[in-house]
């Protein structure tokens, strides 16, 4: 019985040896094995972020040439795909397409309402991505003005401060952009409307225009608008010419074609 014990308790030593080594050349396999594997998914990440990078900057460039192209729908199209993205770049592209599919004259006014506001969400969302852009802040502020239509006065008066504040911020990190300069020249002319506020604002904006006037066909309707309030006929006549022979590129050009057309009518 002792014998038989000892050799017992031997076998029973050398087999648990034997089961340690065999545990511990496992526990070596698996562990060499997660480590080729976490190495494969950092690898398989890396190449996963690399071609999404890749595609967004592919999906931007297809989408300034649909934009500068005047192809407001297939624009649309484009990047209605990517509505869900956390790409600030993307998303105010977005809101600027959903934008312009809002201004087509083919767009019924319950459409036009859902589009603006989504396209409020879009750049919403951009900025809360990066504040850094200045294009997003841009399309911020160009959407929160679409919105106050359909807001009421007092929400589109308290609104022009944030608008403000927003094409200030996209000239500050863009002081070359004409368009953030060609908007906040809009704002100021919203305010010279008012009879108190007329002189001051013109004569701010326009004794030495910031811009080029003629990069945007609406700038050359505003200039002609403004100088007719301040009842000078002869370069009110001037700018509305310019702005009824600008080539029309977008659906936009041929409505301020047409309106300047009908102002010249009535010098």
């Amino acid at each position: 019985y002792c014998v038989k014990e000892n050799n017992h308790g031997k076998r029973g030593k050398v087999i648990g040896v034997i089961g340690n080594s065999r545990t511990i050349k496992r526990g070596l396999l698996f562990s060499a094995l997660s480590y080729l594997s976490f190495e494969t998914y950092q690898a398989i990440c890396q190449a996963a972020v690399v071609h999404a990078i890749d595609k967004v900057e592919e999906v931007l460039e297809q989408a300034d040439y649909l934009y500068e192209s005047g192809e407001t729908e297939k624009l649309y199209q484009l990047l209605i795909q990517y509505k869900e993205s956390e790409d600030a770049e993307l998303l105010w592209r977005l809101a600027r397409a959903s934008r312009g599919i809002a201004q087509l004259s083919t767009t019924s006014e319950e459409e036009k309402k859902v589009l603006v506001y989504e396209a409020l969400e879009y750049a919403k969302r951009a900025l809360e991505k990066n504040e850094s852009s200045f294009a997003v802040h841009k399309w911020y502020a160009i959407c929160i003005s679409d919105v106050g239509d359909y807001e009421g006065i007092e929400v589109k008066i308290a609104n022009a401060y944030i608008i403000k504040e927003h094409f200030e911020k996209a000239i500050e990190l863009n002081p070359k952009d004409a368009t953030s300069i060609h908007l906040m020249g809009i704002w100021c002319y919203t305010f010279a409307e008012m009879p108190w506020y007329q002189r001051r604002i013109a004569k701010l904006l326009f004794a030495n225009p910031p811009m080029d006037p003629n990069f945007y066909s609406k700038n050359l309707l505003l200039l002609g608008k403004t100088y007719l309030k301040l009842n000078n006929k002869k370069l009110a006549a001037f700018w509305l010419i310019k702005a009824k022979d600008h080539p029309a590129h977008t659906e936009e050009d041929k409505q301020i074609q047409t309106e300047a057309a009908h102002l010249l009518t009535g010098l």
